[in-house]
């Protein structure tokens, strides 16, 4: 089975980055979730239980920590890039989409 892509980058307007950025937190969850010790360490860092999760894993707030959980672990950001077969950048250029303010292009 042929995995997602969910690069950020060419994709036309905010709503369509925040989506695909919103995709790609979304298999990060995924990704934490898939292994007990990841997810134990995420939800003891966040100080969630998993009865918490379902309720809040569609939050933009909640889904731009998920990519800043994995962005700050190096061996984490490149294991989940690996096993989604994105570059670790993407998850950078995610967490930016997310983060954008309505209105705001990121242009200088």
């Amino acid at each position: 089975m042929k995995k997602p892509h969910y690069s950020t980058a060419g994709k036309s307007g905010s709503k369509g980055r925040k989506k695909a950025a919103a995709e790609l937190a979304v298999a990060a969850l995924s990704f934490l979730a898939g292994d007990h010790e990841r997810l134990e360490r995420f939800l003891a860092l966040t100080g969630l239980g998993p009865q918490s999760l379902r309720a809040t894993a569609r939050e933009p707030s909640f889904l731009l920590g998920v990519l800043d959980h994995v962005a700050g672990d190096e061996s984490l950001l490149l294991a989940f890039a690996a096993e989604h077969g994105i570059k670790p950048e993407e998850v950078g250029r995610a967490r930016d989409a997310l983060a954008e303010r309505p209105g705001h292009t990121g242009a200088a």
